[in-house]
């Protein structure tokens, strides 16, 4: 059809009017903000996907077991680039902050010797009032559980919400003072392909008591 024939053809109707509905809306007030988490996926090949980790751990009286801590932790062969670590000391009464700290140079000081840095370290300072004892068996008694749980619980919570971020795809609680881990405990664990998952634990009290 011509364009003459085309303007015949529709000389009885109106004049069309097309109508943009896709057109976009420009919010330019600064405080309004929106985190887009669709294209963050948890999968079992999260390696090969780049999918960020953060690794979150608790502190109290920590300080001795921090040595041996980082280096498990210096073993881990998840591409170090993509874990985040975040930590949050709080109510310790000995030097759980500036052996942290100096452990934390010690492994993001990159060297021939030294795997990859991880991509960032984040460190929280918050005091709960805990007085609790940390020996080991009044610690784990049946009388202490129920205020150690919720304190617990309280760290937890403003180590998670002050450390994580729109880009992680996985979060991974890890204990200060373990002794043994997989170095392919994150591969093991995201191979699983569940939003949850428990590991095995050995608590050894020969260990645990100095015997």
């Amino acid at each position: 059809m011509t364009p003459n024939e085309y303007a015949d053809w529709n000389a009885h109707l109106q004049t069309p009017v097309i109508f943009n509905h896709h057109e976009p809306l420009v919010i330019n007030e600064s405080t309004i903000s929106k985190v887009d988490l669709n294209p963050i996926r948890s999968t079992p090949r999260a390696a090969q996907n780049e999918e960020r980790v953060l690794i979150l751990t608790p502190l109290r009286d920590a300080a001795t077991y921090l040595e041996k801590y980082f280096d498990l932790l210096s073993e881990l062969t998840y591409p170090h680039h993509l874990i985040d670590l975040a930590f949050l000391v709080g109510d310790s009464a000995d030097d759980t902050l500036a052996t942290l700290s100096k452990e934390l140079e010690r492994v993001q000081k990159k060297t021939e010797n030294l795997n990859t840095p991880f991509r960032s370290a984040l460190i929280v300072q918050k005091d709960f009032g805990i007085v609790t004892s940390q020996n080991v068996e009044e610690r784990h008694s049946f009388k202490a559980q129920g205020p150690r749980r919720v304190n617990m619980a309280r760290a937890r919570n403003y180590l998670l919400y002050a450390a994580l971020k729109p880009e992680h795809s996985w979060v991974y609680w890890r204990d200060s003072d373990i002794v043994d881990s997989p170095s392919k405990i994150i591969e093991d664990f995201v191979a699983h392909d569940k939003d949850i998952v428990v590991p095995s634990t050995l608590m050894s009290h020969d260990v645990i008591d100095g015997n």
